[in-house]
């Protein structure tokens, strides 16, 4: 009869690469001799791995870890399509608890690892910007659902490409999205209507912006409204990446070059 090990050979027989996600340095060095490609995923590279790729969200969802991972592999040239590689992450927090064998395919390719690594903006700046829409997704505004655009990066060419609807409150200001205290101010300009409009280097440039581009050719998902295609328009015409939270269906929504990137669930995080 065989033993359990012998019936998990076929997990990691003849991979490619071993992925790990936010393993602890005791979990890597036992890794450390492996003659496949090993690769680290995690927020912060605190196990010192040569080969490091950086998560900027804290995926709740797995398979999302997964994909990200795989993505920002290809992307620097380390797996392609057809090769077979190992992941292992924590799936109920604590010790790494799960191992998923899975084949790497162009169909990874989802455009959001380049979302965060090669916008113009600051990765960290959209970080904190998603941070900002997720927590307005779970809690509203004073427990109502409520919709945001935030436009960033290439704020030059957006502020040309829009107009105020009224007194913009960041005008004298230098705060940069990302501070606490900054980030209540974001929520609570929320209920009003336009876009923010947040540089390279996270500060906030606008409130109240209303975008101007034309939406001809843009093509988001059916059920989407205003905000959306204002968002789509302005990234298609310039450099710059929109998150948009819906106020119907509580979803946060990115856009880059014209085109819907991300899609995310703020209760998932």
């Amino acid at each position: 009869m065989a033993t359990l090990s012998e019936l998990l050979d076929d997990l990691v027989v003849d991979v490619d690469g071993v992925f790990l996600f936010s393993p602890s340095g005791s979990y890597y060095e036992q890794f450390a001799d492996i003659e496949e490609e090993l690769v680290v995923v995690a927020p912060e590279n605190t196990v010192g791995a040569e080969t490091f790729v950086e998560l900027p969200l804290e995926f709740e969802n797995v398979r999302d870890r997964v994909k990200f991972g795989i993505e920002g592999s290809m992307e620097r040239g380390l797996f392609e399509e057809g090769d077979t590689v190992l992941c292992a992450a924590s799936t109920f927090g604590g010790d790494t608890d799960t191992a998923v064998r899975v084949r790497v395919g162009e169909s990874m390719r989802s455009g959001v690892y380049d979302l965060f690594v090669n916008s113009r903006a600051d990765p960290g700046v959209i970080r904190d910007v998603f941070e900002v829409a997720i927590e307005l997704g779970k809690k509203g505004q004073k427990g109502k659902p409520v919709g945001a655009l935030f436009v960033v990066g290439d704020a030059g060419k957006v502020m040309n490409k829009s107009r105020p609807l009224s007194y913009n409150p960041f005008e004298k200001s230098h705060v940069h999205v990302g501070d606490p205290i900054v980030n209540v101010m974001l929520k609570e300009f929320s209920r009003l209507d336009g876009a923010f409009i947040v540089s390279d280097s996270g500060r906030i440039v606008s409130a109240y912006r209303y975008l101007e581009p034309s939406a001809e050719g843009v093509d988001i998902p059916k059920g989407l409204g205003a905000r959306h295609m204002a968002g789509g328009a302005i990234t298609r015409d310039t450099n710059a990446t929109a998150i948009v939270l819906s106020e119907s269906d509580g979803l946060v929504r990115a856009f880059k070059g014209g085109k819907l990137i991300l899609e995310i669930d703020p209760e998932d995080y």
